[in-house]
């Protein structure tokens, strides 16, 4: 009997252990993620399904005006760019659309809409004097500099994360500031 119970237990720790390393590291929340390449660290991130969207704003180091660059997630994970906006013709900044995209001015702002250019990651370099990188969905704001020191690379993409990557990076939605 006393045979029968300690192997009952060891069954029943052994099923716990497994379910707490099953909880926090099989990933399971979709997210955009912000990863330091190299280190393959997520330095922040935020919960994020296909179909959302979410905007990149910066002020241009050149002639200092917004630059909105907007994003929406497939259904195959990736990070598609839809739209362009800026305020002025200079060193960096398209003078055109590409084939299918259009051109458009409005209240003294230039769009490039109908834009369909496909990422599964890419690199941004958070701005270290006037950039001022920003995540913006919805009503939130969220500066990046507040979570990614100015200055770092980080590759964005869609992925999969687990519980501990959730502990160890800032979550945008956690952090923002009304």
């Amino acid at each position: 009997m006393k045979l029968l119970r300690k192997r009952f237990l060891f069954i029943l720790v052994f099923l716990f252990l497994l379910l707490a390393f099953s909880f926090f590291y099989i990933p399971y929340k979709t997210a955009l993620v912000f990863i330091q390449p190299e280190r393959e660290e997520i330095l922040c991130f935020i919960p994020i399904s296909e179909g959302d969207r979410f905007k990149i704003k910066y002020t241009h180091s050149i002639h200092l005006s917004d630059v909105i660059e907007s994003y929406q997630i497939t259904e195959q994970r990736e990070i598609r760019q839809y739209e362009l906006e800026y305020e002025d013709f200079a060193i960096g900044m398209p003078s055109q659309p590409a084939e299918g995209e259009s051109f458009e001015m409005k209240d003294g702002k230039y769009y490039i809409k109908n834009m369909n250019r496909r990422f599964d990651n890419f690199i941004l370099r958070v701005g270290k004097v006037r950039a001022n990188h920003t995540f913006v969905q919805d009503n939130l704001s969220f500066p990046l500099s507040k979570a990614i020191e100015p200055g770092t690379s980080v590759k964005i993409q869609v992925e999969k994360i687990n519980l501990l990557q959730q502990l160890r990076g800032v979550n945008i939605l956690e952090h923002n500031e009304p």
